[in-house]
């Protein structure tokens, strides 16, 4: 019987299934679903995402719904940046609107360490906001999963 808190794929990575780990991290994001995206964390995984600091899922649960809450119309894109044994460096950009009806495109980078079940156990994400116009926008498709036929970062050059 599988463990429910086993998450493959699991490290060490390879350049394969480190852009898998990153691909199935942006599915999960796009869902903008706290509940199902804070179970690829550990019970005590430690972030850092701008100036804030949640600590276990139960604070990432949190601080998820308040974010795609105040981020409204989020569609993200992450791409492998580099891989070794259970770390993975990933930049991404992201496009949300907020309440008053700025568009924004956010840029990051992101640096995840995993323990051996493949649950992500330190989060650490530096990101920057730019203001941008609804027609300055490139992540046209509905909410959710990006299509596999959607340029990524690179082909959009960003």
């Amino acid at each position: 019987m599988s463990n429910p808190e086993t998450r493959p794929p699991l490290p060490p990575f390879t350049r394969e299934t480190a852009a898998q780990k990153v691909r199935m991290a942006e599915d999960g994001w796009n869902s903008r679903d706290p509940e199902r995206v804070a179970l690829a964390y550990t019970l005590d995984s430690q972030w850092r995402n701008r100036s804030e600091f949640p600590r276990g899922r139960e604070q990432i649960r949190t601080f998820l719904a308040g974010k795609w809450q105040r981020e409204q119309q989020y569609r993200l894109i992450k791409e492998l940046w580099a891989h070794a044994d259970k770390r993975i460096a990933v930049r991404f950009a992201y496009e949300w609107q907020d309440a008053n009806g700025q568009w924004f495109r956010s840029y990051g980078n992101e640096n995840w360490e995993f323990d051996e079940q493949g649950l992500m156990e330190t989060r650490h994400a530096s990101i920057n906001d730019l203001p941008i116009t609804e027609q300055e926008r490139l992540f046209h498709w509905p909410l959710g999963r990006r299509p596999d036929d959607h340029p990524g970062l690179s082909e959009l050059g960003l």
